[in-house]
């Protein structure tokens, strides 16, 4: 599998982690508990697992803007937790911070 595509599916793991630990009630309740334990699990083990294909600065940087996106997403969604002007401008310049990273850093050379 691609190693982009198993950073993605780390994301995801990461995303349903992070989400469901308010869902959890402070670990008070065990179906959300279950699902904040194995998505941590499965996000860094799917992380730990490409950073030999991509380096770990770029992987990182990828995996956490992705997530802290992602999350304030399915927050609005599904919490109704609305994101004002400067935290989708916040978000909007991770993701640029990102897409420099790929795009035009030398760090993403092997």
């Amino acid at each position: 599998m691609p190693a982009y595509a198993i950073l993605a599916l780390a994301i995801v793991g990461e995303v349903v982690a992070t989400s469901a630990m308010k869902a959890s009630e402070g670990f008070t309740r065990l179906g959300p508990s279950v699902l904040v334990v194995a998505g941590y699990a499965a996000a860094f083990f799917l992380l730990a697992s490409i950073l030999d294909r991509i380096p770990v600065g770029i992987a990182y940087a990828i995996w956490a803007g992705g997530g802290i996106v992602l999350v304030a997403v399915i927050a609005w969604a599904v919490y109704g937790q609305r994101p004002d002007f400067a935290g989708v401008v916040g978000m909007g310049l991770i993701v640029a911070g990102v897409l420099v990273l790929n795009l035009l850093s030398r760090t993403a050379v092997h």
